[in-house]
């Protein structure tokens, strides 16, 4: 009896020590996703200007993603930087799932797992992106230059703001 006593108590802690890191202001759903996105003009070379921190790119500087079509239809996504000084890469595909939101997509770096990239917002001549997903540990800010127009870095910080991120948790990536 202890010992069931015992794993109700450690679950009960798991559960309420998960509730208590959700942030609750968090609200992006798909409707969050731009209601535009043409992936011929979004297609070529972006830069990782921040990102919240994940192991997948734990230390990675100078970090880039290139997006080509594939003939299929499918997006060729190839992320590359540095890592201890050493060249990294990591090659994905994307695909977007349902042409009613254009701005949600779904990439898979390993066989049929797929997670949420979501273009949160993107301005009209394709020079800057917020991507996220529906989990509040996942954002990118994009650029297609190395360093962003600070009235353009504040557009995105504001949106990531609204949707209820933490955008103190941004790590900002190195390009020298």
């Amino acid at each position: 009896m202890k010992i069931i006593h015992a794993l109700l108590t450690c679950s009960a802690l798991i559960i309420a020590a998960g509730c208590g890191a959700q942030n609750p202001e968090f609200n992006v759903t798909i409707d969050d996703t731009v209601k535009e996105l043409d992936l011929d003009s979004y297609l070529g070379d972006w830069y990782e200007i921040a990102r919240f921190d994940h192991s997948f790119e734990r230390g990675l500087t100078r970090a880039k993603a290139n997006y080509t079509l594939k003939d299929d239809g499918t997006v060729r996504v190839l992320n590359t930087g540095y890592k201890d000084g050493k060249y990294d890469e990591a090659e994905a595909k994307a695909y977007r799932p349902d042409d009613k939101y254009p701005g949600a997509l779904r990439v898979s770096f390993f066989l049929f797992f797929y997670s949420d990239y979501w273009v949160l917002d993107l301005d009209e001549n394709y020079t800057f992106a917020l991507i996220g997903s529906k989990k509040a540990k996942f954002l990118w800010i994009l650029s297609r230059t190395p360093e962003m127009a600070p009235a353009d870095l504040d557009r995105v910080l504001n949106k990531a703001r609204s949707l209820g991120y933490n955008v103190d948790n941004l790590i900002w990536v190195e390009h020298d």
